[in-house]
This record gives C-alpha cells, sequence and structure tokens, in this order.
C-alpha cells in the first residue's frame, strides 16, 4: 500500500468514496493522526481497513479531496498520466488544434478527477491556478508535466495561485517556465487580449465559448444589451455574426477597458458598439431604450448554501428588470453559474420573474458548460453553469 498517513472513517462513511466522489468531509473521520498538516498527502480506509483512495488534507468540513482511487504513488509518473488523458480528451474533441479556436481549459478541478487544480490554455501559454495548498506543492511537477505533454508547442507556465489561496504565506504568482510567445488568443475566430496576471479567473470565461457561439444566431441583424460584460465576449461575438448596435455595460471601468481593447482588435465591428461603466440592475432599470437581445451573466449571487435565498432574490429582480427591456418577439440570454443555485430552482426563479413584469417566455434552449469543462459523473457538484434562452413575447 502506499506511504502516506493514514485516516479511517466511521463505519457506512466509505460509500460516497466506493462511489467515487472526491470529498471526504470531516464529520466521516473515525480516525487521523493529529499532526497532519494542511496540504499533506494523506490515505483514506474504511472501517474495515480498506483502502479508498489518496488525497490532499485540509482543515475545514472538506477535509481530504481524493485525487487517486487507487493505491500508488504521487509522483512525476502521475501527473504525466493525468494531463496526458486530460489533453487527448480535448484533443478528440477537437479543441487542440483547431484553427478557429486556440483558448479551452485543460484541467477542470473534480472534471479531471484533480480536485483543486484548474489550467486554462492560451495559445501556447498554461495558466495554473490552485485552490488547495496540497495542490500547489505540486506546481513544479505539474508544470513540468504540461512541458513533456505539449512539447514545442508550449510556450510558457503560469501559476496564478495568489488569488486563489490568498493568507496562505509566500505564495506569489510567477511564471514557472519560459515566456509567452503572445497573449492574442482565437475563439470562435474572434480576437481576444488575455490578461492572465491581473484578469479575473485565469484572464477569460472560457466556461461561455459555446454559448457564445450561440449568441451568434440570435444576432444578426440585431440590437443587442450585454451586461457583466468582463471583456465582451458576448458582445463581440454577437457583432461576428452580424449584430446592428451592440451596447456592453459592467460596474468595473478595468473591464470596460478589456472590452475596448478587444474591440479594437476587432476593428471592422468600430461604429457599432458602445459601452458604459455602470451598475447594471440601475442601468436596466432607468434605460429607456429596449432591446431585441439581452445578456445577463453576473457573478456567482451565492458561495454557499446560506446565500442561496438573497441570490434566488436578486436573480429574480434583475431577470425582472432585463424583461421589462426586451422587445416583443425578443430573446434573453440569461445565466447563474452559483453552484448551490441548480438548474431547476433558477428556471423557477426568471419564470417568476417573468410572471412579475407580466412577460409571456418561452424557454428555447438550456445552457450549460462546455465539454472541456466536463462534469463528473460521480461527483456532481462539477456543474455550476446553467443557462436559459428564452423568447419573449
Amino acid at each position: 500500500m502506499t506511504k502516506y498517513p493514514k485516516i479511517t472513517l466511521k463505519k457506512g462513511k466509505e460509500i460516497s468514496l466506493k462511489r467515487r466522489h472526491h470529498w471526504v468531509f470531516s464529520g466521516a473521520i473515525a480516525n487521523a493522526a493529529s499532526d497532519l498538516q494542511n496540504g499533506q498527502l494523506v490515505s483514506v480506509y474504511s472501517h474495515r481497513d480498506e483502502f479508498l483512495g489518496t488525497g490532499h488534507y485540509q482543515k475545514g468540513s472538506i477535509t481530504v479531496r481524493i485525487i487517486s482511487f487507487e493505491p500508488r504513488e504521487i509522483d512525476a509518473s502521475f501527473w504525466q498520466e493525468k494531463l496526458h488523458d486530460a489533453y487527448q480528451m480535448r484533443n478528440n474533441i477537437g479543441l487542440t488544434d483547431s484553427q478557429h479556436t486556440n483558448v479551452y481549459r485543460l484541467i477542470h478541478g473534480e472534471g479531471d478527477q484533480l480536485p483543486g487544480l484548474i489550467i486554462d490554455h492560451y495559445n501556447g501559454t498554461a495558466v495554473i491556478q490552485a485552490h488547495s495548498l496540497g495542490m500547489y506543492q505540486h506546481r513544479e511537477e505539474i508544470s513540468r508535466a504540461l512541458q513533456s505533454v505539449y512539447g514545442e508547442k508550449l510556450k510558457a507556465v503560469y501559476d496564478k495561485s495568489a488569488e486563489t489561496l490568498k493568507g496562505q504565506a509566500n505564495i506569489e504568482n510567477q511564471f514557472l517556465y519560459g515566456e509567452p510567445a503572445t497573449n492574442i488568443v482565437l475563439e470562435n475566430d474572434c480576437t481576444y487580449e488575455i490578461d492572465w496576471e491581473k484578469g479575473q479567473k485565469t484572464g477569460f470565461f472560457i466556461d461561455q465559448r459555446e454559448n457564445r457561439k450561440l449568441l451568434g444566431k440570435y444576432s444578426q441583424g440585431k440590437k443587442v444589451l450585454n451586461t457583466f460584460c468582463y471583456s465582451g465576449g458576448f458582445s463581440i461575438a454577437a457583432l461576428e455574426a452580424g449584430a446592428s448596435e451592440v451596447h456592453s455595460v459592467d460596474i468595473s471601468a478595468k473591464a470596460i477597458e478589456l472590452t475596448e481593447k478587444n474591440l479594437k482588435l476587432n476593428s471592422q465591428f468600430q461604429g457599432k458598439h458602445a459601452s458604459k461603466v455602470a451598475d447594471v440592475v440601475k442601468y436596466i432599470r432607468e434605460i429607456e431604450q429596449d432591446y431585441d437581445v439581452i445578456v445577463l451573466d453576473p457573478p456567482a449571487f451565492a458561495k454557499n448554501m446560506k446565500a442561496r435565498h438573497n441570490a434566488v432574490q436578486a436573480y429574480k429582480r434583475l431577470n425582472a428588470e432585463a424583461l421589462k427591456h426586451i422587445k416583443p418577439g425578443g430573446i434573453l440570454f440569461t445565466f447563474s453559474c452559483s453552484q448551490v443555485v441548480d438548474k431547476q430552482l433558477f428556471a423557477h426563479t426568471i419564470t417568476a420573474a417573468a410572471i412579475e413584469v407580466g412577460r409571456n417566455v418561452r424557454i428555447l434552449q438550456q445552457l450549460t458548460q462546455p465539454a472541456d469543462h466536463p462534469i463528473n459523473a460521480f461527483h456532481t457538484e462539477t456543474e455550476y453553469l446553467k443557462g436559459l434562452v428564452l423568447y419573449v413575447e
């Protein structure tokens, strides 16, 4: 068996791990050494001394995050295999060598059986974000595995874990390998500048790639409002598809600056776009014009179950205001990335907003995250992005 410190579970608490769920909660643990350190690799056993998995220890509600359900050493070959498998999946779905898109997610935490790890690929630069101290401690091994998997196609590896591990000592964002050849990427033939050092997340909201493409199908000749626009992804996708006019709104001046930069990179759209720094809800409430298409893509309103009720009310208010300003026969793209608000609750909330403002709506499509953000069938918490395309009468 493995060489790692042993944690034993209470009777009956092994069931979720046998079903390949990656989390061990503190209340499930019967015995553990008192000197375990945050980030340390441990092996988990049932009350009958059956091996269940190896993972990272962390004091808190989720005490162990399993990274292997097989009894093996977590060494260079482990990381090589995991990253190769993830790369091969992206290759099989046509992302790794596409002439139209060179930005995609390589590792999606539990979705790729590596809880606590995000890796996004930006046209030759891999950006790592560790969400656990244990995963952060493997960053050099992960960087070497990336170099092995990509070969000469990989120009740089950047670690951006300082934002996700705030409060931990001596963690700084830095390049682990090479120098980036460019920070310009293609997504569905549109050009974007990525700021992985100072931008949100790893620099771009890759998870909306397919939904941005879909928006284009509804935007030709239409007047579009893109709210919470960040770097203007939905705006540029709408313009690429032939929107007659697009307005972008975000409360962050830096976000609007990024949007304007990206509009300049796609100079053929000049004259069809305007942007504004404003609070979105207040802006929609006060505008006097109506739109053919509105996009609502807010940040997560709820990080935990305690905040869910307030989040639902916020989604309802936001969507109600938007529905007031869509022309008859118009389209609403509305999203939630709050994991604790499931797709059924979200749909009910949007329905309640429509009833409140007296608009008849039909759900044309239900949206989710793209294939490079896979949902782990054994760990349903990996499903977080949900959206609706509504036809508004």
